[in-house]
């Protein structure tokens, strides 16, 4: 490679580039990025091998740290216990969950820098003379990847590859963001294939794919165009029956809830799964939570909240189950919540080695100060029969549809017997009712540490709520900040309010 020709990263800065962990080694793999020059010429890279690329960055989502931390970590179902030393990690754990974060912390950051590198990569594809389909493929990525920076930070940095590092990126407001994802996903439909489900899920956009991103997208333009990020937003009926039938147009498309829950996230899923990650393994979402002593060996990390735990009915599947006591179904570990006593593999009692004593998750768990055997685990993903990490299934969509009619859209079901529809099929009882807190519930009951509970809360008005450990009620942190680095290196960026 030619010394003056540069990398275009999304921040527009030498400095940052140093700064990045990924890019500690100077060398340069072209076939993941476009060369440039420093006038802002570029050379076309391979679409192909781009794309590929782009693919790959999904494996982000199945990390346990980052975009997921953020996502679930500061919500009311899911708490990181600091046990001894374990999990302490300078606090950064502990400052998700009380909602007590800045604009340094390392985590806020890490997404920051992975999310907009993702985008700015898509933009790289659709510059490298793309197929159709690879350039809608590209869009749907580009959209996904936006939609998080919009959700998390409430703007957007935008950079065209014709545009030279010496050059800031604009800024996207939230607003505007809003209607460019719109844009790149209603703009993708056509070039997208119109596949259904196969066993196992697929590992590429369809139309389904996109469709699930535009009914997630209206449920929540309410919250994204709202003139106070923290609220009150105005759900407009039109917009809920754009959910309504985004959700049904995936339905079309040949997707259905599947006959059990927790085949969803195995590799028989058949019916449900609509985009899974073929990169990163969903491995992290049993490790985090098992016990030191389980099989395989946890990290004894993250548990439920026992309010939480609380909002499912004892005979709604979903809960969880455990396997035959034989040990002849799966391994001794359950699926769902794990509560009470744990089990080895043969169907016999499991100890705890540091305590001698049998293991038993108990319901209660402190922030810090946890003992091994604190706090409610939740396995989806079993260690025995795990699928691929899945970023998009009909479940949401179809949760997403029940939410709509709740909200006004129209639909020529009611949202009572779509949701006893749903509940059937998983072998939950039936509702006599269902109203909009009641929708927050079975939206949690459905996507539990999936990656929703967040949004979920601003979007329900209880993200300000408190619960247990966590005690802030300040409406900013609907927001995360700008991180500083990013604020230094770009003065198009203005910090959220708060920080």
């Amino acid at each position: 490679m030619k010394m003056n020709k540069a990398i275009n990263i999304f921040l527009g800065s030498a400095m940052i580039l140093a700064m990045l962990p990924a890019c500690t080694d100077l060398k340069v793999n072209e076939v993941d990025s476009i060369v440039e020059e420093n006038s802002g010429g570029f050379v076309a890279g391979n679409p192909t091998d781009l794309l590929a690329s782009a693919y790959n960055d999904l494996g982000s989502y199945t990390d346990q740290a980052n975009i997921y931390a953020l996502l679930e970590q500061p919500s009311d179902e899911m708490i990181p216990p600091t046990r001894g030393v374990d999990w302490g990690d300078n606090g950064v754990w502990r400052l998700l969950h009380t909602q007590a974060w800045d604009a340094t912390h390392s985590q806020v950051l890490g997404v920051w820098n992975q999310l907009n590198s993702f985008a700015y990569k898509c933009n790289e594809i659709l510059a490298s003379n793309p197929s159709p389909q690879q350039a809608a493929e590209a869009k749907f990525l580009r959209a996904l990847n936006m939609y998080y920076v919009m959700d998390f930070y409430g703007q957007v940095p935008f950079r065209e590859v014709t545009e030279g590092v010496d050059v800031d990126p604009r800024v996207l407001s939230r607003s505007e963001a809003f209607d460019f994802i719109v844009k790149d996903l209603t703009d993708a439909l056509s070039g997208l294939p119109n596949d259904g489900p196969v066993v196992g899920g697929r590992g590429t956009a369809t139309q389904a794919a996109a469709n699930a991103l535009l009914s997630r997208l209206y449920l929540n333009k309410a919250v994204f165009t709202a003139d106070n990020p923290a609220g009150p937003y105005n759900f407009d009926a039109g917009d809920m029956t754009k959910v309504v039938q985004y959700a049904d147009a995936v339905a079309a498309a040949g997707y259905d809830l599947e006959d059990e829950y927790f085949k969803i996230f195995s590799t028989d899923a058949e019916k449900e799964v609509i985009l899974n990650s073929i990169a990163g393994t969903p491995q992290n979402r049993w490790f985090m939570t098992l016990h030191y002593d389980q099989n395989p060996s946890g990290w004894n990390g993250f548990t439920t909240l026992a309010d939480f735990y609380n909002k499912f009915d004892k005979n709604d599947p979903r809960i969880g189950n455990y396997p035959a006591p034989d040990g002849s179904q799966f391994s001794g570990i359950g699926r769902g919540f794990l509560i009470g006593q744990q089990y080895k593999d043969d169907g016999s009692q499991l100890i705890d080695s540091r305590t001698q004593k049998p293991l038993q998750f108990t319901t209660d768990v402190p922030l810090a100060g946890a003992a091994t055997d604190k706090g409610i685990r939740a396995i989806k993903y079993h260690p025995a029969n795990a699928g691929k990490y899945i970023m998009f299934r009909y479940g949401e969509a179809y949760m997403n549809k029940i939410e709509a009619i709740v909200r006004g859209g129209s639909s020529t079901e009611s949202a009572l017997d779509v949701v006893n529809a749903l509940r059937a099929k998983r072998g939950a009882p039936a509702l006599a009712s269902i109203d909009i807190s009641g929708v927050l519930d079975e939206r949690g009951r459905e996507l539990y540490w999936e990656g929703f509970r967040r949004d979920d809360q601003i979007r329900f008005g209880t993200f300000t709520d408190t619960w247990e450990a966590k005690t802030t009620t300040d409406p900013n942190r609907v927001l995360f900040p700008i991180p500083q680095q990013a604020l230094d290196s770009n003065p198009n960026l203005v910090q959220n309010p708060g920080y």
